[in-house]
């Protein structure tokens, strides 16, 4: 079978390589279409620390199922179409423990500490596995990015009425957008692209900022006049990580998802001042559920957030075009049939 590597920062290939065979408690699966993650692009620059190359990348998956291992349950079938939940936990860490294996200290994601599913065939356990008969390969395959916004709208408790910020509307961010409009809150979107905005009003932002063109503090203010209930940072700049801490109202809560590449200086009496709780979010729990259920329900637009679909044999050029202008970008589709 056909696989795609990244074998060196900048460098793609297509490999052959044997279709795997599954153990007892895991299902080979027939991969149909991989969306590629930020954090593959970080692996194709060479500047993701966790990854090292060769990889294949991909966790972003829509499959089918092909065949089972004998101790998989009759439920799950070939052919059902299924996403995947790409992580894995030890069951004994101190997340492990505390019924967080999302944030396992030996997490193994797919394609980052180990090989993904960029390939035509992939072996996966039962019970990573989410099925829909309704949703398409597209659907199933933006399943998991949106899951990582969910889990940041959950970790900061949003509920009804309260006045949720997004800062980035990347694929991450629009997650994380529709994860609090999900979860009831008046959600208001940040970002410098009005094309990305008009997203984030798609999947449920009530208002939108474009920094690029209005003061932040000045538009939150008339917004929620006391400042928002919580922020979620899902950019990862030092700019933004501040700025989260200084809107965010008094006894508010902070949510970053990504984390800046440089050191972040912060004015820290503000933690004490407005008793914050500053949170990180990593991956994602039962999110799939409700993201299956959002997109089952018609209220996320997947054609909004996927800006192209390629082939395998075109992935590499798609990578390298993202690298080269990644503002054009919100999620690229690779279909693994074409």
């Amino acid at each position: 079978m056909k696989a795609l590597y990244i074998t060196n920062p900048g460098r793609t290939e297509i490999r052959d390589i044997p279709v795997p065979v599954p153990k007892d408690d895991e299902a080979l699966l027939q991969v149909k279409m991989v969306g590629f993650c930020g954090s593959d692009l970080n692996t194709y620059r060479g500047r993701n620390p966790m990854v090292t190359l060769p990889r294949i990348p991909g966790h972003e998956v829509a499959a089918e199922v092909g065949a089972v291992g004998k101790g998989v349950p009759a439920s799950i079938k070939p052919g059902m179409p299924v996403t995947v939940s790409p992580y894995t936990n030890c069951g004994a860490c101190p997340s492990c423990r505390r019924a967080r294996p999302n944030a396992c200290q030996f997490n193994q994601t797919m394609g980052v500490q180990r090989d993904g599913a960029m390939t035509e065939y992939v072996c996966v356990p039962w019970g990573r596995l989410y099925h829909s008969p309704k949703l398409s390969l597209k659907e199933l395959a933006i399943v998991e990015p949106l899951t990582v916004g969910f889990h940041a709208a959950a970790r900061g408790e949003i509920k009804p009425g309260d006045k949720a910020v997004v800062f980035g509307c990347g694929a991450i961010g629009l997650g994380a957008v529709a994860g609090a409009a999900w979860r009831g809150a008046e959600t208001i979107a940040v970002d410098i692209d009005a094309a990305k905005l008009e997203v984030a009003r798609q999947v449920g932002a009530a208002h939108v900022i474009n920094s690029s063109k209005q003061d932040i503090h000045a538009a939150l203010t008339e917004l929620t006049r006391d400042g928002p209930d919580v922020v979620i940072e899902a950019i990862g700049l030092p700019a933004t990580f501040r700025a989260a801490v200084e809107e965010v109202a008094f006894s508010g809560r902070v949510v970053y998802i990504g984390y800046a590449k440089e050191p972040v200086a912060y004015e820290t009496k503000l933690f004490v001042q407005k008793e914050l709780d500053i949170r990180g979010s990593r991956n994602a729990l039962n999110d799939f559920t409700d993201v299956i259920a959002m997109l089952e329900r018609g209220q996320f637009p997947a054609a909004a957030l996927i800006s192209s679909v390629v082939s395998l044999a075109h992935a590499g050029e798609a990578l390298e075009a993202w690298s080269r202008d990644p503002g054009q970008v919100r999620k690229i589709l690779v279909d693994m049939s074409a």
